[in-house]
């Protein structure tokens, strides 16, 4: 495991490095707008509580619609049968 010198380095090495750079800066970029999208969705969730509505309901409600119906409907189902075993229905 000996070190190279810089003068050494075949190009592949050099094209790698480059491709390299790219890759983290492309995803530095996509972190930054994640990071502006996110703040755009928890300012809608501000205006919506602004207007009455429940934050945690509105969270569940977009969550549930990602599911399919299926995946929903079974959720749905084992809540409901917890609830019922707890004593909350």
């Amino acid at each position: 495991m000996g070190h190279n010198s810089g003068a050494s380095e075949v190009p592949a090495t050099r094209i790698a490095k480059d491709q390299l750079k790219s890759i983290v800066e492309r995803i530095e970029r996509m972190e930054e707008e994640k990071k502006t999208i996110a703040d755009d969705i928890r300012d809608i969730y501000a205006e919506a509580k602004g207007n009455g509505f429940d934050v945690k309901a509105l969270r569940t409600i977009v969550r549930m619609r990602k599911q399919d119906a299926n995946e929903r409907q079974e959720a749905e189902t084992i809540l409901e049968t917890y609830m019922q075993a707890l004593g909350m229905l």
